[in-house]
């Protein structure tokens, strides 16, 4: 799968609970000028994300990941997946901090696959895991699917 892509090659019909759709989405080791290029398009210029010795003065070794930044990667691999126009809800939580030289996998389970309001859907719980296998990002997204 290319990040960005639209085609949505999935039916109803094939799936079912338990699938976990394409191999992770991984990203990294994420560097300075990513972070820098991620606060530059979100329009996030919060200091402790670039500046080193801000983020040194404020009790960390090296500035921290936007946590959108892998959230972002998240909702990446589910809508290259199941489509961006799909999407119905979609939540995260943050569980551990992100730094530069981390390197993430991004990926989703099918939970639940039913019908609402005259449409197919789909919940997807998803986690993004640094190098370590430790849990960053988790997420819930629901979608639309087509028969």
């Amino acid at each position: 799968m290319t990040p960005g892509s639209s085609a949505v090659s999935v039916t109803w019909t094939r799936l079912v609970e338990g699938d976990t759709g394409p191999a992770p989405l991984v990203f990294g080791p994420i560097s300075r000028t990513d972070i820098v290029r991620y606060q530059g398009a979100s329009g996030d210029f919060q200091p402790i994300h670039h500046d080193e010795p801000f983020a040194r003065a404020a009790g960390y070794d090296a500035p921290l990941v936007v946590g959108m930044l892998p959230a972002g990667l998240l909702a990446t691999w589910a809508t290259d997946w199941l489509g961006p126009a799909n999407v119905r809800r979609s939540r995260v939580r943050w569980a551990e901090r992100v730094w530069p030289g981390d390197v993430l996998a991004c990926a989703g389970t099918v939970v639940r696959k039913y019908e609402e309001a005259d449409e197919h859907r789909v919940d997807l719980e998803l986690s993004c895991t640094n190098q370590h296998g430790t849990p960053v990002v988790r997420g819930w997204m629901t979608f639309v699917v087509p028969e």
